[in-house]
């Protein structure tokens, strides 16, 4: 099992759960978070006044899948959250020792 990490522009969330709830992905869960990489913020005029936005709004994708469907959410991701601008986001993979469904007990792919 693999656990996919994304951070992706919040604009792009829906079309992105979308695309992966049509290749059979069944959970993930979402976290607004603020970050920066690249682009290192921006500045904004408000009420007259410039002031710099040192973190940029993101949101926080984290699904687990078996390995067999790493391949195929990324590719999800990747082509619904691509804006071709900087800040698109960035995604990891990691391994997942143990998945346990609290409510049936049962563990690793089954839990998924």
């Amino acid at each position: 099992m693999k656990m996919i990490i994304a951070a992706i522009k919040p604009y792009k969330l829906d079309e992105v759960r979308e695309a992966l709830t049509t290749i059979g992905v069944r959970g993930m869960m979402v976290t607004e978070v603020k970050g920066f990489g690249t682009q290192s913020g921006h500045t904004e005029i408000y009420r007259g006044a410039e002031y710099a936005v040192n973190f940029v709004p993101k949101m926080r994708l984290e699904i687990v899948v078996c390995d067999g469907m790493v391949d195929a959410v990324l590719d999800a991701i990747t082509k619904t959250a691509r804006s071709g601008k900087i800040g698109d986001g960035k995604i990891f993979v990691m391994d997942v020792e143990k998945a346990l469904r609290v409510r049936t007990g049962e563990t690793d792919d089954d839990a998924l």
